[in-house]
């Protein structure tokens, strides 16, 4: 029941991870058709007790489709030819996304603008104005 670290106060059981092994999508050669290399990760965010409700939210926000109805997250990776690395990239982009999660973003103040930037605003739109006008078709009356 070893415990993955997130954070200094965020950690989550590796009990809780679930791992599938599947062949690997794509061109290969003989050894390829024999060996389950693929690596489907399964974390039931929902579920988990390591992780704060906020955390929970978030991560199914950032998570997307990868988020299950029922709140299991599923990452697969399938890029090494090993089975061990492809687990080891599977277990960091998990921990990664959480990791992603526990920031929380500051809200944004709208601010208006100084009265010296909409004065600025509009004598630019005045002198562009002028210039436009210029351009205009000379008469000879």
């Amino acid at each position: 029941m070893p415990l993955i670290a997130i954070t200094r106060s965020i950690a989550i059981d590796s009990d809780e991870l679930i791992e599938s092994f599947t062949r690997a999508s794509g061109a290969g050669g003989q050894h390829v058709n024999t060996t389950d290399s693929a690596v489907m990760l399964r974390f039931d965010v929902a579920n988990s007790p390591g992780l704060p409700e906020a955390v929970k939210h978030r991560l199914a926000a950032l998570a997307g489709s990868r988020m299950t109805r029922e709140g299991v997250l599923v990452l697969r990776s399938e890029g090494a030819r090993s089975q061990l690395l492809n687990r080891q990239e599977v277990r960091e982009r998990l921990i990664a996304l959480i990791r992603e999660a526990t920031i929380v973003q500051k809200k944004r103040r709208p601010t208006k603008p100084t009265k010296a930037s909409q004065t600025r605003r509009i004598e630019g739109k005045v002198k562009r104005a002028s210039i436009k006008s210029g351009r205009g078709k000379v008469r000879f009356d």
